[in-house]
């Protein structure tokens, strides 16, 4: 705990300081870039000796942004850990690690695209690079505040997900609503999954199979159904009781998903219904059609 006589450590309001690590080609760069344009001091594999220094420097009155990983010159698991334990533990910061991760089939296909060495093997294969790394990163994993799997975000997803977490008002709680399909698996990095599969399924009217739920059309026949209207007023009325709770604890942002059979018409209708009686209550809603933006992408 820092000495409350020194000065650099006085009463005044903590600090943010944020910690972006995890393993190579899971996008810490690009985490890095969304909170330097948010206005944070961006300060990229400083050595691990020297972050205690930084931060009790004169002069640190902006928001910060330190990108930690193996490429430190003197970096170790136990090296990392002890940095992000130290900076847990004072009081003049408001400190978030922040752990980028991915699955290692994806982080290798980075690698293959972009042609690189992997820093963990320069001489060896991709392969064994990501495995070393992944081992060496894995204890770090579990002392981190905040992980973002980035396997199914592109650059500009990641960006917008940083965003939402640290943006300036942040306290002011951001809500993302999903859509998915069950057929290619839960959305990553969501709180609450709804699965809308026992509503009427618009796939099965041949005059709306073409369209999704953002088309009215669509909206009304899934509306109709005799059990949208109590499912939907009971989710709304326990969306608005968690959210003043998440926010009371601090939380940035909050995740919604539904899921039906193909991501097309039951979610994205309630997706829709959501967002827009959550923003007449006066909240930040963002949407995210998962499948209607991997056809719009092909």
């Amino acid at each position: 705990m820092p000495d409350s006589d020194d000065p650099s450590h006085s009463a005044t309001a903590a600090k943010p300081l944020v910690l972006i690590t995890g393993p190579s080609g899971a996008g810490r760069t690009t985490a890095i870039n969304a909170l330097e344009d948010l206005g944070f001091e961006a300060i990229d594999n400083l050595p691990l000796r020297l972050v205690e220094a930084l931060v009790d420097s004169v002069g640190y009155d902006r928001p910060m942004v330190l990108g930690l990983d193996p490429r430190n010159r003197d970096f170790s698991t136990a090296a990392l850990l002890d940095v992000i334990a130290m900076l847990t533990a004072r009081a003049d910061l408001e400190f978030t690690a922040v752990y980028l991760d991915a699955e290692p089939e994806v982080l290798l296909r980075r690698y293959s695209e972009t042609r690189r060495r992997h820093p963990m093997a320069p001489a060896e294969s991709p392969e064994l690079g990501v495995k070393r790394e992944l081992d060496l990163m894995r204890a770090i994993r579990e002392e981190a505040d905040v992980v973002i799997d980035t396997s199914d975000l592109n650059v500009h997803q990641l960006k917008a997900e940083v965003e939402r977490i640290f943006a300036p008002g942040g306290r002011d709680l951001a809500v993302t609503i999903h859509s998915f399909s069950y057929k290619r698996g839960l959305p990553r990095n969501v709180d609450m999954v709804f699965d809308v599969r026992f509503l009427a399924n618009p796939y099965w009217e041949p005059a709306l199979r073409p369209h999704n739920g953002q088309d009215k059309p669509v909206q009304d026949y899934v509306r109709a159904d005799a059990r949208f209207a109590d499912f939907f007023d009971r989710v709304l009325d326990l969306t608005r009781s968690l959210l003043p709770a998440y926010r009371a604890e601090g939380k940035s942002h909050f995740s919604i998903a539904f899921g039906c059979t193909g991501g097309q018409h039951r979610s994205v209708t309630l997706a829709e219904t959501l967002a827009e009686a959550l923003a007449e209550d006066g909240q930040q809603v963002s949407i995210r059609h998962r499948e209607l933006q991997s056809q719009q992408q092909k």
